[in-house]
């Protein structure tokens, strides 16, 4: 099938995301994402800061993607995100750029918001694999999707990395724009489970599965504690947990006195204890320190 038949199929009326906005991205059309049929690419480098077992001693080889499905009022990575700076980039570029990063002795390819852009992302995949392309591949996403996109990335993901952001849709709606939430994201890591099957690692590093990453937000405890639970019912030690606790305040949030300020350290420690209390030891947390430091990596096109 040529390309443009199979992104046609895809982008001229475009339901890539639960939002169904059913655009024509191939006559410029633009839906609540944001992307048009171009990628567009902030940063491609290697990236030290993820979970051990995915940046590892080499670092993870990061593809940042602009523009998103979700646009979190407190986004840490707003720059992209909501301000959708970036490159537009071909396929074979994308393809390129997969291989540099595998010469780079990246761990994988870590593909960061890449949604909306699943159909040419899978053409990059393919291609790049036709040129040697053999680390593993890294889906690193809001959790909010639509199972029928993730389908078309059957065979080419290693290792799912869904946030688990909400367990009340109030506040999914109050600060992502999405009152549908929990239930679109649930679904979607079933699908991710049912891909990838159960984790594997080999000298630390994870080779297939998912992690599941929940980053708290302050006051919000007792729902952090819902999605722990939540986790644990309904995928037991098929995943793992990334509990986090490094979110930063941030000049979008100055006019929400709920949000403009840290995560209180004993809401994490509680929540921590609690998912060792349901038996949840597949997992990781993060030290105090890191609540201090910042984990926005530069985009200024680096390896574009």
């Amino acid at each position: 099938m040529k390309w443009n038949t199979f992104l046609k199929r895809y982008l001229s009326c475009c339901k890539l995301c639960p939002k169904n906005c059913g655009v024509n991205r191939f006559a410029g059309e633009r839906g609540f994402c944001g992307a048009g049929l171009s990628i567009k690419v902030a940063r491609a480098a290697l990236h030290f800061w993820e979970e051990p077992c995915i940046s590892g001693d080499v670092g993870s080889g990061t593809v940042f993607f602009s523009h998103c499905t979700l646009r979190c009022i407190y986004c840490q990575n707003y720059q992209i995100s909501t301000q959708q700076i970036g490159k537009e980039i071909s396929i074979e570029r994308l393809c390129e750029i997969f291989l540099q990063l595998q010469q780079q002795k990246a761990a994988n390819i870590n593909l960061v918001t890449p949604t909306h852009y699943i159909p040419q992302i899978c053409l990059a995949l393919q291609l790049a694999k036709q040129q040697g392309l053999s680390i593993p591949i890294v889906y690193n996403s809001s959790g909010y999707e639509q199972i029928e996109a993730l389908n078309l990335l059957d065979g080419l993901i290693d290792i799912y990395l869904p946030d688990f952001k909400y367990y009340d849709n109030t506040y999914a709606m109050r600060f992502s724009h999405a009152a549908d939430y929990r239930n679109h994201t649930l679904k979607a890591i079933h699908e991710m489970i049912k891909q990838v099957k159960d984790p594997i690692f080999l000298d630390g590093m994870m080779k297939k599965g998912v992690i599941v990453r929940h980053l708290m937000l302050p006051g919000l405890l007792e729902d952090s504690k819902q999605i722990i639970k939540l986790i644990r019912q309904q995928f037991q030690d098929h995943v793992y947990l990334s509990l986090m606790n490094q979110y930063t305040p941030l000049q979008s949030v100055k006019h929400i006195p709920q949000l403009n300020t840290r995560l209180d350290p004993l809401d994490y420690d509680d929540a921590v204890s609690y998912a060792l209390s349901l038996g949840i030891h597949q997992g990781f947390i993060q030290e105090s320190e890191t609540a201090t430091e910042s984990f926005i990596p530069d985009f200024d096109q680096t390896g574009i």
